[in-house]
This record gives C-alpha cells, sequence and structure tokens, in this order.
C-alpha cells in the first residue's frame, strides 16, 4: 500500500480521449474555407473521425511504441540468402495501415482532396510523425508519374489506394504500394546534378540498369522508388521496383539504416544499385524537371507536418497549464505565462492557415494558383519549418522538468522539430530556390502580389510589411547573401495577409503587432501589452 507521501496532487490528466480535429479551432476553419460548401459535410465527419483517433489512449500508445522499438535492418535470412529486409514494430505498421486507411495517399483522386488530406497530415503526425515519410512519398510519387502518362496509368491506381498491403511481392498482385525516393548521394548532398549513379540501357526500351550508391534513401521498406541517376542522355528520372514482375527480389542492396536524432521510427537508408533493374520516368536528361513534381508535393508535406507538431506542442502545453496550479492560481491564468502561451498559439495558428491555403492551390488547379506555388511552398517549407523548433523547445519548457521527461511526449516533438527543415532541401536551398523564381518567373511574384493585396487596407502594420516587401524586391541584385531574409519576409507577409482575411480579429492583431509590426522580443513571450491573451489561448486549448 503506498504511503501518505505518494498521493498524487497538481498534475494534470493525460491529453487522450478527444477529437484532436475539433478541438483545432484553426484547422477547422481552414477546412471550411477552402473546401466547397457541398463537401463540408462528409469531410468533416471523415476528420472527426480521424481526430478522434488520433486522440484515443490506444492510438497514441501505437505512436509510443512505435518510437520506442525502431526497424531493424536485417540483410541476409537464416539460410544466408540476401532479402535487404527492414522488420518493424507491430505499432508501425498498425500506424501505417490507418494512415493509407484514412486517405493519406488518395488526394488525388477525389474533389476537395487535397486540402481534406493536408488537414488529416496535420492531425496523423500528432500521433507519431515517422510513419508519415512513407505516406509523403507515395502521396508526392503521382505527379512526377505524370510526366509518363505509360507509367502513371500502371502505378497510380495502386498509390491511391486506401489499402496498405505490407508483403514484398510484385507490385501487380498487391491490392495497394508504397513509394520511397532515393535522390542524395554522399558526394553531393543537394547538388543533385553531382549525381555519379550510372544507369546503363538494357535490350527492351526504356528499361536500364543502375550502378551506384544512394546515401539518403527515404523508406526502404517500400514497394518501389523514384531515383536519379546518369544516364547517355543525362541526369534522369527512373522507377525502381523493389519485386520484379516474375516475383524475384530486384537489385537493392541496404547498406545501413541511419541512427538519427529523431524520427526514430522510420527507416533511412544507404542503399547500393548494382544492375539493378529500373525503368526510365520521363525523357533522359529530364531527371530534375521530371522529380521536381515530386519534391514540391513532399516540402509542402514538410509544411503539413511541422504545423501539426506545433499544434500538438501547444495543445500539451496549454493542457498542462490548464490544469497545473502555481502560487494559488491556474498556471494558464498567470499573466507572464499566458503571454508565452498566446505567442505560442499565434505561431501554431499562422503555420496551419498558411499550409492549408497552398493546400488549397493543387485543388484549384489553376494557374494563378500554381504560379502561387511555385514562390509560397519554399518560402513556407523554409519559414515554418524554421519556427517548429523553437516553438516544441518553449513548448517543453512550459511544463517545467515534467517536459524533459520522454513520458510526456514534448522530447520526441523536440526532436522531431528540425527535422522538416532539412529535409527536401535545408533552408539555403529554399531559399536560393525562392531567389531562382523571383529571377526567372515573373507570374510568381504576380501572383503572390495578388494573394497578400487581397488583404490590403485591413491592417496598416501588414500594408507597412507589404511596402517594405515591395522595396527589398525592387534590387535583386547581390540578393544571393540575404536570400533567406527576403524568403522569410514573404513568408511572414503572406502568412499576415491570410490571418487579417481569415482569422479572428485578435489572432490577426497579435501577429501584425508582433511578427510585422516589431512590437515583441526574440523569445515567446513577448506580445505586446493590449492585446487579447485570454482569448488567445483559450482558442488554442484542445479541451474545454
Amino acid at each position: 500500500m503506498a504511503g501518505s507521501t505518494h498521493s498524487v496532487t497538481n498534475q494534470p490528466p493525460p491529453l487522450t480521449g478527444y477529437d484532436v480535429y475539433t478541438a483545432d479551432r484553426a484547422l477547422v476553419s481552414a477546412v471550411e474555407r477552402h473546401l466547397p460548401p457541398e463537401l463540408r459535410d462528409e469531410a468533416a465527419g471523415e476528420l472527426s473521425a480521424l481526430g478522434r483517433t488520433c486522440g484515443s489512449a490506444q492510438v497514441q500508445e501505437w505512436g509510443v511504441l512505435a518510437n520506442d522499438n525502431p526497424p531493424r535492418l536485417r540483410t541476409h535470412d537464416r539460410y544466408g540468402h540476401r532479402v535487404d529486409e527492414v522488420d518493424f514494430h507491430p505499432s508501425w505498421h498498425r500506424l501505417l495501415g490507418k494512415g493509407v486507411s484514412a486517405g493519406l495517399t488518395a488526394a488525388w483522386t477525389r474533389p476537395g482532396g487535397h486540402v481534406r488530406r493536408a488537414a488529416a497530415f496535420v492531425l496523423w503526425t500528432q500521433v507519431e510523425a515517422g510513419n508519415t515519410c512513407p505516406l509523403s512519398m507515395t502521396h508526392a510519387a503521382v505527379p512526377a508519374l505524370r510526366t509518363d502518362p505509360g507509367q502513371a496509368a500502371e502505378w497510380e491506381p495502386r498509390l491511391t489506394s486506401v489499402v496498405y498491403d505490407r508483403e514484398l511481392r510484385p507490385a501487380a498482385r498487391k491490392a495497394g504500394v508504397l513509394f520511397g525516393m532515393g535522390m542524395t548521394e554522399k558526394q553531393g548532398g543537394s547538388d543533385v546534378r553531382a549525381t555519379t549513379t550510372r544507369a546503363d540501357p538494357l535490350a527492351e526500351s526504356g528499361t536500364y540498369a543502375l550502378t551506384g550508391h544512394k546515401w539518403f534513401c527515404s523508406a526502404p521498406m517500400s514497394d518501389a522508388f523514384l531515383v536519379l541517376a546518369q544516364a547517355p542522355g543525362g541526369l534522369t528520372c527512373f522507377l525502381v521496383p523493389r519485386v520484379l514482375e516474375d516475383g524475384s527480389r530486384n537489385v537493392f542492396l541496404i547498406q545501413r539504416l541511419k541512427d538519427k536524432l529523431g524520427n526514430r521510427s522510420n527507416a533511412s537508408a544507404e542503399v547500393e544499385f548494382d544492375g539493378t533493374w529500373a525503368r526510365r520516368v520521363g525523357e533522359e536528361g529530364r531527371g530534375v524537371p521530371t522529380i521536381m513534381g515530386m519534391v514540391a508535393a513532399t516540402r509542402l508535406d514538410c509544411v503539413l507536418g511541422s504545423a501539426g507538431l506545433m499544434r500538438q506542442a501547444v495543445a500539451q502545453a496549454i493542457h498542462h497549464c490548464a490544469h497545473r496550479e502555481v502560487f494559488g492560481a491556474k498556471l494558464v491564468d498567470q499573466p507572464l505565462m499566458r503571454n508565452v502561451l498566446a505567442d505560442l498559439a499565434v505561431e501554431s495558428e499562422a503555420a496551419t492557415t498558411l499550409a492549408l491555403r497552398l493546400a488549397a492551390c493543387y485543388d484549384d488547379g489553376g494557374e494563378q494558383e500554381r504560379a502561387l506555388l511555385r514562390i509560397a511552398v519554399p518560402a513556407a517549407k523554409y519559414w515554418v519549418t524554421k519556427r517548429c523548433a523553437p516553438v516544441a523547445v518553449e513548448a517543453a519548457e512550459c511544463l517545467g522538468g515534467n517536459g524533459y521527461v520522454e513520458e510526456s511526449q514534448l522530447p520526441r516533438l523536440v526532436r522531431e522539430s528540425p527535422l522538416n527543415s532539412i529535409w527536401e532541401g535545408a533552408g539555403n536551398v529554399q531559399a536560393l530556390d525562392v531567389l531562382r523564381v523571383l529571377r526567372r518567373e515573373p507570374t510568381a511574384l504576380d501572383a503572390y502580389l495578388r494573394e497578400v493585396g487581397l488583404a490590403r487596407g485591413a491592417d496598416r502594420r501588414l500594408d507597412t510589411a507589404i511596402r517594405g516587401l515591395l522595396t527589398e524586391l525592387a534590387d535583386l541584385e547581390g540578393a544571393e547573401a540575404r536570400a533567406r531574409r527576403v524568403t522569410e519576409r514573404l513568408a511572414l507577409v503572406l502568412q499576415g495577409s491570410l490571418l487579417v482575411r481569415f482569422a479572428p480579429s485578435d489572432v490577426a492583431d497579435a501577429f501584425c503587432a508582433s511578427r510585422l509590426g516589431g512590437d515583441a522580443g526574440a523569445a515567446f513571450g513577448t506580445l505586446p501589452h493590449g492585446l487579447a491573451r485570454a482569448a488567445l489561448v483559450e482558442r488554442a486549448r484542445p479541451l474545454s
């Protein structure tokens, strides 16, 4: 029997047993805003069901188990045959199956699919971010394959399936498949044109034998991969199936799994190709343009994933502070802590609002929306993913020492928080991409200015920020050294314009005052006097 000194008081209950979707007012508002009326009820029902799944104690435990039991590489079977397989904890497969069945790879097949999937991605990231990698790669492979109608016709129905089939066998015999990607090589990194993997044509038209090494191969347990290699006509995109049509294993030699800071449940590998069979996707020498459709989609998923991580960090922080009493009052009601929580809530809502707006561009499909994506995706990828780590760390600090303990979930969020900024092109790559678009694609800047222009006149601080941005963009000489500054301003002005148009006035006011008006410090919790901090915290609170 426990002694009286072991009575537990002043501790918050677990944040479980709730609907993660309906508790996220910013996300609900964004979905309603970007879906046509005839789709809203159906989408709300689906997302609420997924939200209850995400908030259940059982599914959250799956996330913990998948993270605590990382994948293991098995290069050979018991008889000595080379198999190159990755073994996962059962919880990983349960999560991945739920993600596939929830439509996280099926955005391309239904009306409003990208907004609905984006919201689901934000929710599912909050359970365990590692399993979103194969879901993202599979989703993003579709635009790359569509550059080759024959390949798209064969593979797209499998990619967009809502059936998770974990067995390694020929893709034609599977109800659904997963895709991975391999571009990075150890000598090149982000400079994919330095790729040394060689592609030698085979007798059958469009087929090649690949020889080389990929330093980072995402989701190596997948059914197929899009990779880059040097063909006779130049750098080219290829589809590499894991299992060939006759049932034999393709040559796909997994050398090791990466020992990563976070994202522990997901496998990332180094792989060798040695006469590996591949089929060309698109034309020879057009590898980068072909695969960029996939890269753009995965970059948006980095934004969505960071928005999800921020939301969960903020939800955990507010939940803790709403139940914890300090100096005779709830921590959430203490003025200084309320300032911190309100500031974090504003950052989270700005990320969610921007991410869902970009997802809506995919559903619209118009030229102006496509032009906006070309500049807004790298800008958002640069800024939102960079804001994720400080949000997660500050949220952990709100829990005090409890936030430094694994059981709180905050350490897992902190370890995961820098990942999206690194993957799919780190900060400098995104900033230089923005600079390239500004110099070469005037229609993209026009689309951006039209978008932010919809909010002009609604807030003087936003108007001032827009004028400052225009001055910054007027002279791009020597701009490479200040590309980060330009990209940051593009992202902040876009976020501000969206919040001014769509968010409650308290949220927009706080954002414009602190992020655009300069009336805040360098750390969270420095919002200026006079803002409706209590309302900001209450809006972001996961449970009433």
